[in-house]
């Protein structure tokens, strides 16, 4: 059981990558559960932060 909580958290956090490196708004956000929303925000913010630091091309 806990390897699928963490493999779903790890998934949100690399789904909020993925848009956070391509542009998208964190108000698009497609989890309402309080983890999975924690975690994909931490993600988007990463990505954020790695687009604006020109870490990667769009």
């Amino acid at each position: 059981m806990k390897r699928q909580k963490r493999d779903r958290l790890d998934r949100a956090f690399s789904k909020g990558f993925q848009a956070g490196v391509g542009g998208r708004s964190k108000e698009l956000c497609p989890y309402a559960n309080l983890d999975s929303r924690s975690q994909w925000l931490g993600g988007w913010r990463e990505g954020v932060d790695g687009r604006l630091n020109g870490l990667f091309n769009k």
